[in-house]
């Protein structure tokens, strides 16, 4: 009988590397290029994905200010802030939240999409979103990723 194969910390540094990937989010939609990339950060795309160890990879996601959204969504898709006082619930939509902060909502879509426990704040920490094309992980080698 076959066991399945369970991730140990014993086994971090032998069994499995951790590798860099670079995507262009040039012309993709935000809920594709979400989902990818929280894949990849969770380990799911290798053989030796665990769900209670942290097996997955590096993510540096470029042009992160030319994503797609289709429909009316740049205008209607609403993000909410709150500060704990009553009263200050702020809201903005997409297109003033991206105008601001262009990488901002990469990071929330993929947040949603992973665990939320500690094991998903520790694999949002190898998330690294960039507004402009340049980045400053070349010493990593980071592997093209196409979606």
């Amino acid at each position: 009988m076959q066991k399945t194969y369970m991730a140990k910390k014993e086994d971090a540094g032998v069994t499995f590397r951790r590798n860099w990937y670079v995507v262009d989010a040039t012309g993709v939609p935000l809920g594709r290029l979400a989902s990818k990339v929280a894949t990849i950060l969770q380990g799911k795309h290798k053989p030796t994905y665990t769900p209670h160890f942290d097996v997955g990879d590096y993510v540096i996601v470029v042009n992160a200010d030319k994503v797609k959204l289709t429909g009316k969504k740049q205008d209607q898709k609403m993000y909410y802030r709150h500060t704990g006082y009553i009263g200050h619930l702020y809201s903005f939509t997409y297109r003033q939240l991206a105008a601001r902060h262009p990488e901002l909502p990469i990071k929330l879509a993929v947040r949603r999409m992973l665990p939320k426990n500690k094991l998903g704040r520790r694999m949002l920490r190898k998330l690294k979103i960039y507004a402009g094309a340049d980045h400053p992980h070349q010493a990593q080698r980071p592997i093209p990723l196409t979606l």
